[in-house]
């Protein structure tokens, strides 16, 4: 079994409040579950107004496989919002 990771920020410098950048995150992790099925979670920065960082993972039997869904994955946040700090990692688990 394989986990690939990914991790990244995303940047929001138009959002005033808080209730804004949730709606803008919340929608951007439905899409990449209902897109992409991997799970995905706000990790850190909960507090910051301009800045959220999303956690994702996936569990596959490669990690070519893994790694290729995430990178495309990444790909469609990049077109949604500016994306910073970008790590994909894969595991494996016997």
């Amino acid at each position: 079994m394989v986990v690939s990771m990914i991790q990244f920020i995303l940047e929001l410098p138009e959002t005033t409040s808080i209730k804004e950048k949730r709606k803008i995150v919340v929608s951007l992790k439905e899409q990449l579950r209902t897109k992409f099925r991997i799970s995905c979670a706000e990790v850190d920065l909960h507090d910051s107004l301009q800045w959220a960082q999303l956690g994702g993972a996936l569990v596959s039997n490669s990690r070519e496989h893994g790694e290729h869904v995430l990178q495309k994955a990444l790909a469609f946040a990049e077109s949604k919002c500016r994306v910073r700090d970008v790590q994909i990692h894969s595991e494996l688990y016997d």
